[in-house]
């Protein structure tokens, strides 16, 4: 398939039109940012690892029928996705708490939640992508009480297949943001990625953060990390 066009160029990623309209192709480049943009840097070989790790999570989720927007890695670094129209808001999913829920309700960073928690997100750097609720999607026309609905089921499926798969790695799965699509047929779908630039990972024993805390606390030994998680859930680099 024919790589045409940069139509978007996120913070860590660039989507390309293709000579099939209903498909893109997804570049992962190295450049790793954080809150909100301000800081931004190149990793070496972060790009690829997040395109691999991306894929196999994303077929794994498939596999439990999860519809994704994944199709076929292309290489390294490119991955064919379905095309879809995003929805503006993203989802927040807390098993234990850390990053902005400690700061908004004081709560300590590794407070195990008694129950999954959910969040909307509107996506918008400037305003630090605030968080919202069911009554201002539907109050702005980002999405419907179905879709909403969806939405959230989608997501705590997601949850449970994906604790399941890091429990038995011998990591918890602390947090984690999804962005989900309308594809052609109006179908909502996860779209994006799902890697450690956009979850928490802990090992299990040792609290040790597997994920983009190690850059965004300048940590260090970020891709190591991201590169330890894969190799413990089976995922081939």
């Amino acid at each position: 398939m024919e790589k045409k066009q940069e139509l978007y160029r996120g913070k860590a990623k660039s989507v390309f039109a293709t000579d099939d309209p209903n498909y893109y192709i997804m570049l992962y480049r190295d450049d790793t940012s954080a809150f909100d943009g301000k800081i931004i840097k190149q990793l070496e070989d972060k790009g690829r690892t997040n395109n691999h790790f991306n894929f196999f999570i994303m077929k794994k989720l498939e596999e439990a029928g999860i519809p994704t927007h994944t199709v076929k890695l292309l290489s390294d670094t490119e991955c064919l996705v379905k095309k879809l129209k995003m929805l503006p808001v993203e989802c927040v999913v807390r098993n234990v708490a850390a990053g902005s829920i400690c700061r908004r309700l004081g709560v300590k960073e590794g407070l195990e939640l008694k129950q999954p928690t959910f969040e909307f997100f509107y996506k918008d750097d400037e305003l630090h992508d605030p968080m919202v609720n069911d009554s201002h999607i539907l109050a702005f026309g980002w999405g419907t009480q179905e879709e909403i609905d969806t939405m959230k089921s989608l997501s705590f499926k997601i949850n449970d297949v994906l604790k399941a798969l890091f429990d038995k790695a011998g990591l918890i799965l602390v947090d984690y943001k999804l962005e989900f699509g309308k594809d052609v047929d109006g179908n909502i779908i996860l779209g994006d990625e799902f890697s450690p630039d956009g979850c928490r990972l802990w090992d299990k024993e040792t609290r040790k953060k597997l994920d983009k805390d190690r850059f965004r606390q300048n940590l260090g030994g970020v891709i190591e990390g991201y590169k330890e998680v894969a190799r413990r859930i089976g995922c081939p680099l």
